[in-house]
């Protein structure tokens, strides 16, 4: 019966029709749900509340917190002790939590917490009253011999308490080892965490000891479990006869797979041919996955808790089991594969015209490199246009295609944030080598363009439908980042008036294009933007001026693509039954919260390793001087970029002379009150390296200068600099802003945001 209702039905009724918090028999009657429904209704609405979408209270009624003077959401602790709880869904504003009020919830918890009062400055404060869901059952940290017991001093800084281990729990952990622990009994008030170890991980400087911290951390499986390893072992290492009935034969045609160097898993194959009147049909095939991973199955319940692959600079972390994602399922040239293909008619000036979706068979035929096809169209290579003879027409025939579709794209308003990104090279060790520019050329354009034409046209099926899908949405940046962006850059002469559109940013973009403020003004309009999520509701992709997005072409690597191609499926089969849209509508809404969710852990581990790594480079280059840019600006002091390399480091205030400085956000700028001095982003600077402390992933900087050349000693009286106004905090090294977890706020209730370059999460270029 739990088709009959849905989670949004349940919102609906206590939005508008509830005057107070309601029974399970008030639900029932008013959706008209029978008896034998109320067993999937409690458990929907168990759900709900483990969510933080609603709240129980005594006497078994639930109501929405907002309705309570309550807000349901997750808390983000700082290491100063304070924290803030995060409203679910995004909605109403963050509620500051002091640190005698956290009653025993951890970092990461899904909490209810009371409001309790609100300051001139806006700020609403409360309590934490329950916790509805613990993130922490296991902790990773520093074991620490104390006189008849031990604790685990955890290496997540926002979880603020020490594990007590008593005597007999430590597992033979030696003092000073990184350890997981179990925690057997939760914080309270006057009463910290104990736990027990579970395992000894070794040495902290160790760099396998390091990785294995960072993916317990963000609870990312380094191995398939025993069944899920079984069953994938009993899938077929090469496409059977009889699987081939029914599908179209592409075998003939000339698709091939254009990735990196080190891929090993290949899931799209792509080929080009011209038609009549100069129009182009391209071929996007795509790993029929869902051939193999069933709904349902082990395989696939697997596969949906990961979400997504995590890469790592020397070792990815997959979706699925490796003789499914580099066997079976991976495109490998010369052999018979399944797939799912997109094949699109585009007119000669590369507009779309006609487009079908397909089951398809087909065999690739080379595995070729974005190196090796740049090198043949830009540099003409001699060697690989002989090598490649029989297809290097196609190749060119990709090329004239792909510039016409991005022509078209960026005339519809299509914003490219063309950052540079750092490329990690890692010895035998697991130790950085050198960071490199990962270089983005044709070939990686011509993919991108492919990519885009059959995730946007997938998207356009379902719409054109109106039946439910899952949909990669990027909402238009709110107001106040708006009014924000429109202050900032009226300082270089430019007025953006109306309601932000995807072409006014690229026109923005277009007014600095080659300029030294380029690549300021392009981190700032990146700070404006929204992030990407996955969505049952289609609400367009802002950055790419998209109506309809979906994500089909990586269903290897994304559980989302894998939900798309069982969906198209269904439509091209003529089986989205009623009763399967009531399923999915259902289904839907749950996994793009989960697989969104699952994204961000992702992208934060990756972050943290090579931030890792990045760290580790740079240990022993204490007192070495370098070029930097500064690439945030925040009330304790600036981010700098070296220009060597893509490292970055903090300058605390304190280090910038006897003097105070006020932080100027609008301006994203730290200025000397006496004598002017302005300090702001996207200025160069040269730095010296302070200090280097892998274990915090920090890099302290100074500006470079004689004085700090020479150490002159600091003549007496002279007082430490410090920000106008501003209390004392113990900072976050990573200066991230409100609701980040960073140090956008300080001990005293500061209320200005992080002035930093750094895009804010999923604005990489890969998660669109």
């Amino acid at each position: 019966m739990a088709a009959n209702f849905s989670i949004s039905d349940i919102i609906k009724f206590m939005e508008t029709d509830a005057k107070r918090p309601v029974s399970i028999k008030d639900i029932m009657v008013k959706l008209d749900i029978p008896k034998d429904g109320r067993d999937g209704l409690e458990k929907l609405l168990k759900s709900m509340v483990a969510d933080a979408m609603v709240v129980s209270i005594k006497g078994g009624r639930y109501g929405l917190p907002e309705k309570m003077n309550m807000v349901a959401g997750e808390l983000q602790c700082h290491a100063d002790g304070f924290g803030f709880v995060l409203p679910e869904g995004g909605t109403g504003t963050d509620v500051f939590i002091p640190q005698r009020r956290m009653k025993g919830a951890m970092h990461g918890d899904k909490v209810v917490a009371r409001v309790e009062g609100e300051k001139p400055n806006g700020r609403r404060e409360g309590s934490i009253i329950r916790v509805l869901s613990r993130a922490h059952a296991k902790v990773i940290g520093i074991y620490k011999k104390v006189k008849g017991f031990a604790v685990v001093v955890p290496s997540n800084e926002r979880i603020l308490e020490d594990i007590v281990i008593p005597a007999g729990d430590g597992s033979r952990a030696k003092n000073g080892e990184m350890v997981e622990v179990e925690i057997t009994k939760w914080p309270a008030k006057r009463q910290a965490p104990a736990g027990r170890v579970i395992e000894v991980l070794g040495d902290p400087d160790d760099a396998d000891v390091e990785v294995a911290v960072i993916t317990k951390k963000y609870g990312l499986p380094l191995s398939f479990p025993g069944d899920v390893t079984k069953a994938a072992k009993g899938v077929p290492s090469e496409v059977l006869e009889g699987e081939c009935e029914g599908r179209r034969d592409l075998t003939a045609k000339n698709l091939m797979t254009i990735d990196g160097e080190t891929a090993k898993d290949f899931d799209d194959a792509v080929c080009v041919e011209r038609i009549a009147n100069g129009g182009y049909r391209l071929f996007v095939a795509i790993a029929d996955v869902s051939h193999y991973v069933k709904p349902g199955s082990i395989i696939d319940d697997e596969a949906f808790e990961r979400s997504t692959s995590v890469y790592f600079p020397d070792r990815c972390i997959p979706m699925l089991p490796e003789n499914l994602s580099n066997g079976i399922c991976s495109l490998n040239p010369k052999v018979k594969r399944l797939t799912l293909t997109a094949e699109m008619e585009f007119d000669s000036s590369g507009r779309l015209v006609n487009k079908s979706f397909y089951e398809s068979v087909i065999k690739s035929v080379e595995r070729l490199t974005y190196t090796d096809v740049s090198a043949m169209l830009k540099e003409k290579d001699a060697e690989l246009l002989a090598k490649y003879a029989k297809i290097a027409g196609d190749i060119s025939l990709m090329e004239e295609l792909a510039l016409k579709l991005n022509a078209l794209r960026v005339e519809d308003g299509s914003i490219d944030f063309d950052l540079p990104e750092p490329q990690i090279i890692i010895d035998i060790e697991g130790r950085p080598q050198d960071i490199v520019k990962s270089e983005r050329n044709i070939a990686h354009r011509i993919i991108e363009e492919f990519m885009l034409s059959a995730n946007r046209a997938v998207a356009e099926v379902f719409t054109s439908k109106q039946l439910p899908a899952i949909y990669r949405v990027h909402e238009r940046p709110d107001e106040d980042s708006m009014n924000d962006f429109r202050e900032f850059i009226s300082t270089f002469g430019l007025d953006v008036k109306g309601p932000p559109t995807p072409k006014t940013f690229q026109q923005v973009l277009k007014s600095f294009e080659g300029k030294a403020e380029e690549k300021l003004i392009t981190h700032v309009l990146l700070r404006a933007m929204k992030q990407a999520i996955y969505s049952e509701e289609n609400s367009g992709h802002f950055g790419l001026a998209f109506d309809d997005y979906a994500h089909f072409t990586s269903p290897i690597r994304r559980y989302p693509d894998l939900i798309i191609h069982r969906l198209l499926k269904l439509v091209s089969t003529g089986m989205y039954s009623t009763e399967k849209r009531k399923e999915m509508e259902a289904y839907l809404p749950g996994a793009a919260v989960h697989t969104s969710k699952r994204e961000r852990v992702a992208m934060e581990a990756e972050r943290e390793i090579v931030d890792l790594k990045k760290t580790q480079f740079m240990e022993g280059r204490e007192g070495e001087v370098f070029g930097g840019v500064i690439s945030g600006v925040t009330s304790f002091g600036l981010f700098v970029e070296l220009k060597d390399f893509f490292v970055e480091g903090l300058v605390h205030v304190t280090t910038l002379g006897s003097e105070y400085y006020t932080f100027v956000e609008k301006e994203h700028s730290l200025v000397g009150e006496n004598t002017g001095r302005r300090f702001r982003l996207g200025s160069e600077v040269t730095i010296r390296v302070v200090k280097v402390d892998i274990g915090r992933r920090r890099i302290d900087l100074e500006i470079y200068n004689e004085r700090s050349a020479n150490d002159k000693p600091k003549p007496k009286g002279t007082s430490k600099p410090k920000v106008k106004g501003e209390p004392k905090s113990k900072t976050n090294p990573k200066g991230k802003a409100k609701g980040s977890g960073g140090d956008a706020k300080g001990k005293g209730g500061y209320k200005g945001k992080a002035s930093s370059s750094k895009p804010k999460k999923g604005r990489r270029r890969a998660k669109r």
